[in-house]
């Protein structure tokens, strides 16, 4: 007869022979029933004595000792699959919470757990790879810029503190830069058709340009000034170019000196003084370059594309441009375009060379708002590469310029101005004489942030909306015709038609007419003008008596001179004056620097400017 059972051996399908619990190394894998399923599904009520629990979900009771006569409870019947034994599910009573992550979760439930914990796992991890991607990004960028502004070639230029300045407050948050092209032969210029240290030793500024930005970012001016315009050199420190430095000797002041000569005797420091004291400006930054400097940024930004009706040809430095028409050119040509001055298609000098650069640079800033370059990370890191190895600067760094580039992304290329310092001919030294009136004017109008000729801007400040009407032309007054021969006459070509001021300037001779030079106007004139300062009035009028359509025009700036500007309706013809002791009543320009009823100085009519939006061929 069988024993009564043994309770270590109760659960034979959970407990192999060796004792070891069901999954332990060594025991076969035993299929569980449908009622092990059914039970693990949906516990037993309470009270449910009679299954064998689970070993495991609890440990194994003690072995009993047999006690006869006791008999053991009969041993359940085990006919059938569905007669087996399902073990007891130990877990809480009905109504009991059931803590998550307890012995008694569903496969479903720890399921869910593991995904949970995976996730939050992969989010920490996301969080550090993050932290430590930032932390490089910002190690690198730090790095990228320290070592960009380390490759600044740092001078000493600017003169914060200067007295010159005017209306100091009504300029800040102005940023106001020099920009200073030097025409030097040392070094690698004097491979780029420049000439050699022989030809002329030293530095000179060959192209001066004053960029005013205002607090409110609407605008952009740049100023260009002739590199002959006569000055006044302030007493400087002597400055070798080639090292950079300057030394304890000073250089004497001198009048009547050309612009260039003030950067050749006293380098950048002497060049700020000159124009500070000239424009009133608070010049903040300075940005030098020489002619390799100026080649290799135009090829890091692909070339600039410009336009032109004629071929150009320089008698110095021979054909620069043999095609008329839209080119793109690169480095050295542009260097040739922006520099040729012997242009004898222009008839004008540095004011032709002037005219190209304003219209070169107007076409390089339209390719960088366009993200030619502002957006191009190869460009863009070439030039700023560039730009730190071939200039020299004060006041300028990698952040600077950057932050500047950000505040000017709003700004339309309409709202960019070129204009130029105006000039009243040659003195007999061949310097340009500066129209100081008009320079002022140009300059408070600047400060005031007055509009300007040409000038586009999306939105006019406040101040414009309320300008004073137009000065209205001064009553004619009577006059007497005077002798030819006691005027002393300065023929200027304003038409933009080569030769007509020599031509001119021979008629006027041929009657009496003292001439005294004849050049090249500043920019370019409709009417004909005659300039003359208080006092000569009669003068002036005799001239205009032989000029017909010609205008009168008050200046202070001309001495005992008066000047002819041909216009572009100067229809070549000039006439016998009127005989000495005729009346005259000629007709009357606004003058060019009339107080307005605002106490703002009237901008001159004839002010020549260039708009970085005009993409025309000139």
């Amino acid at each position: 007869m069988p024993g009564p059972p043994d309770p270590q051996r109760a659960d034979s399908g959970r407990i192999g022979s060796t004792g070891r619990r069901r999954g332990e190394p060594g025991e076969p894998t035993e299929r569980l029933s449908v009622a092990d399923l059914v039970n693990r599904v949906s516990p037993p009520p309470p009270g449910d004595s009679g299954r064998m629990k689970t070993p495991a979900m609890s440990p194994l009771p003690p072995a009993r000792p047999r006690q006869d006569p006791v008999p053991d409870p009969p041993a359940p019947p085990t006919t059938g699959w569905l007669h087996r034994a399902a073990p007891e599910h130990v877990g809480p009573a009905a109504g009991e919470p059931v803590r998550v992550g307890a012995p008694g979760e569903t496969r479903l439930a720890a399921s869910k757990s593991r995904k949970q914990k995976r996730w939050r796992v992969l989010g920490r991890s996301a969080v550090a790879v993050a932290a430590a991607a930032a932390v490089g990004i910002t190690g690198v960028a730090w790095g990228y810029q320290r070592s960009t502004d380390n490759g600044f070639n740092q001078v000493a230029a600017l003169d914060l503190d200067s007295t010159d300045v005017v209306d100091p407050g009504g300029q800040t948050g102005d940023e106001t830069y020099l920009i200073v092209g030097t025409d030097t032969r040392a070094g690698a210029n004097g491979g780029m058709g420049a000439g050699s240290i022989a030809d002329a030793e030293g530095a000179r500024a060959d192209t001066v340009i004053l960029v005013n930005i205002p607090a409110d970012r609407s605008r952009v001016v740049a100023v260009s000034f002739p590199r002959d315009l006569d000055i006044a050199r302030p007493a400087c420190q002597d400055w070798d170019n080639d090292k950079g430095q300057y030394s304890t000797e000073m250089n004497p002041a001198a009048d009547n000196d050309k612009l260039n000569s003030a950067y050749a005797y006293g380098g950048p420091k002497c060049l700020v003084k000159v124009i500070q004291k000239m424009s009133g400006l608070k010049i903040g930054h300075f940005v030098g370059m020489d002619f390799s400097g100026f080649e290799s940024m135009v090829n890091q930004v692909g070339g600039v594309q410009i336009c032109t009706t004629t071929p150009l040809i320089d008698g110095e430095l021979g054909t620069v441009l043999p095609n008329a028409g839209k080119q793109t050119i690169d480095g050295a040509t542009a260097l040739n375009y922006v520099r040729a001055r012997k242009v004898e298609a222009e008839g004008n000098g540095d004011y032709g060379r002037i005219k190209r650069q304003q219209m070169f640079l107007s076409s390089l800033l339209r390719g960088a708002l366009s993200n030619k370059v502002l957006f191009d990370p190869g460009k863009l890191n070439g030039f700023i590469n560039a730009f730190t190895r071939d200039t020299f600067v004060q006041n300028i760094d990698t952040k600077s310029l950057v932050m500047l580039g950000r505040s000017l992304q709003n700004v339309d290329a309409g709202a960019v101005t070129f204009l130029t310092v105006p000039t009243a001919g040659t003195n007999e030294l061949g310097n340009e004489i500066p129209r100081l009136d008009d320079i002022d004017a140009i300059f408070q109008a600047i400060i005031d942030d007055e509009p300007l000729p040409g000038e586009e801007r999306k939105e006019a400040p406040p101040s414009s909306t309320q300008q004073a009407p137009k000065p209205a032309a001064p009553a004619a007054p009577q006059l007497e015709a005077v002798s030819p021969l006691a005027v002393s006459l300065q023929v200027s070509n304003g038409s933009g038609v080569t030769g007509l001021a020599a031509t001119a300037a021979e008629d006027l001779g041929a009657y009496g007419f003292q001439i005294y030079s004849v050049g090249n106007y500043t920019g370019t004139s409709t009417n004909t003008l005659v300039r003359y300062s208080p006092g000569l009035e009669a003068e002036a009028a005799t001239v205009a008596s032989s000029l017909p359509g010609a205008v009168l025009q008050e200046s202070s700036d001309l001495g005992g001179i008066v000047e002819v500007v041909l216009g572009s309706s100067f229809s070549g013809t000039v006439s016998q004056p009127e005989s000495v002791g005729s009346a005259l009543t000629p007709t009357m320009a606004p003058k060019a620097s009339s107080p307005s009823d605002t106490g703002a100085d009237a901008l001159p009519a004839d002010l020549a400017f260039t708009n970085a939006a005009d993409d025309s061929c000139s």
